[in-house]
């Protein structure tokens, strides 16, 4: 990890799966999505890199979940159940990170996420993705 700001380490929540992630622009690609999916697992994501996933410790605990069209999978531990990361669909170059699996950062660290329509896929209706809004963190204190 050498100082570079833009690696990071990660795990599941167990730890069974722990992996190195080199982050595309550091935090500043955080965002969550309105798709069926991303709205029921509420993970806030920041991107990586095709090849900026690196796991360190146990691969044979993730397993994948596809849905929809199929073309690109979302990993998750086999035994506590939590997402790490998945393939991008609008961009298959990219991963994006669970950011409450890295060490250090919280979903919560942010007062504000960009929220991208999923709903309306660019990859469905041909246009650029639209940003449908903000999710907003106000601390109690």
């Amino acid at each position: 990890m050498l100082g570079d700001t833009n690696v990071r380490a990660g795990q599941c929540h167990c730890g069974a799966v722990r992996f190195e992630a080199t982050l595309s622009d550091g935090l500043d690609s955080i965002r969550r999505c309105t798709c069926s999916y991303c709205r029921m697992r509420g993970a806030v994501v920041v991107m990586a890199e095709m090849g900026g996933i690196k796991v360190l410790q146990g691969e044979d605990a993730l397993t994948s979940y596809r849905f929809h069209t199929g073309s690109v999978q979302h990993f998750f531990c086999s035994r506590c159940g939590i997402y790490t990361h998945h393939q991008r669909r609008s961009n298959q170059n990219l991963y994006a990170v669970n950011v409450a699996c890295l060490d250090g950062v919280s979903p919560f660290d942010f007062s504000e996420v960009p929220v991208m329509d999923g709903v309306n896929h660019t990859n469905d209706t041909g246009r650029p993705t639209r940003r449908a809004g903000t999710l907003r963190f106000i601390p109690a204190d």
